[in-house]
């Protein structure tokens, strides 16, 4: 019976042993992920393709790094403008590892360690920025303009640890409680002026084209009389012009002269009415039948 206890024993222990041994023997690496190879505390290696990998047991350990993004909240911090303005800046950033030899060697591979030095990359880069630009200028820059030179800013401090800030943002850029009245005050009394100098500018121009198109208009319509004038000229021309020509011999002139006689007679028809006429008057003539 204790050959049989001996003999589990024996088993189980080399069981335990070859767990162990293959655990200081094969490590894995997922994606987005690099390992670190230990020596005797410096990096031997550095292993980035995903799977399983061997190093030499006992005298090797593995230290993994994520290298994919991170999201973190940064504490809301109080800024000042060039004009002392004082402003609230609520940040947030997306990091990540690009050097995980540069990562260990300076903060050990340890996020939170990571987290207070871009944390207080950010909070610097945010100051010096918000102090270079008037609360104006800020309010214009805000999104992808001032996001960028945030951004930038932040780099320059933190890549010295092997890492990158892909983004570095101003989620909420507000100001104090006890100063936003009288700034909102003074930006709707800004947009209203804007609003009214677009109004001005607007009835100035309509009134230029209202005033130009009267012009055309009076050009036209002069334009129109003029031609409409000289055609009535040529139409009487032409009409004095037709009847020289039907009346141009003596025949058809007395002819005339007697009809318009004729007529000239109809007017004059009825009771009570005397014409005193010249005897060598056309009507003269034609009353004594001398034609």
């Amino acid at each position: 019976m204790k050959k049989i206890f001996g003999t589990l024993a024996i088993v189980i222990g080399a069981f335990i042993l070859g767990i162990i041994l293959f655990n200081s023997t094969f490590y894995t690496v997922g994606v987005n992920e690099s390992a670190l190879i230990i020596r005797l505390g410096k990096i031997s290696g550095i292993e980035s393709n995903p799977g399983m990998h061997f190093h030499s047991p006992f005298i090797e350990s593995v230290t993994k790094v994520y290298t994919g993004d991170v999201l973190y909240d940064i504490p809301v911090s109080d800024v000042i403008t060039s004009d002392k303005k004082s402003m609230i800046a609520d940040n947030y950033v997306v990091w990540s590892v690009n050097d995980a030899t540069k990562y260990y060697q300076t903060l050990g591979a340890i996020r939170g360690r990571a987290e207070e030095r871009i944390e207080a990359a950010v909070y610097n880069a945010a100051k010096n920025t918000i102090s270079s630009m008037t609360q104006d200028e800020i309010i214009a820059a805000r999104g992808n303009t001032l996001t960028e030179m945030i951004t930038s800013a932040s780099n320059s401090d933190i890549s010295q640890y092997g890492i990158i800030i892909e983004l570095a943002e101003i989620k909420a850029l507000d100001l104090p409680d006890d100063n936003k009245e009288a700034v909102y005050e003074r930006m709707i009394s800004e947009r209203n002026n804007i609003a009214a100098g677009y109004t001005a500018k607007g009835e100035s121009d309509a009134q230029k084209i209202r005033n130009e198109t009267d012009k055309q208009v009076s050009i036209l319509t002069a334009n129109a009389e003029k031609e409409a004038a000289k055609l009535v000229a040529e139409g009487e021309a032409e009409y004095m012009r037709i009847l020289s020509d039907a009346y141009n011999d003596e025949g058809k002139a007395q002819f005339y002269n007697f009809l318009r006689g004729l007529d000239s007679l109809a007017a004059l028809s009825g009771q009570n009415k005397t014409v005193i006429l010249d005897k060598n008057s056309e009507f003269a003539k034609i009353l004594y039948g001398e034609q």
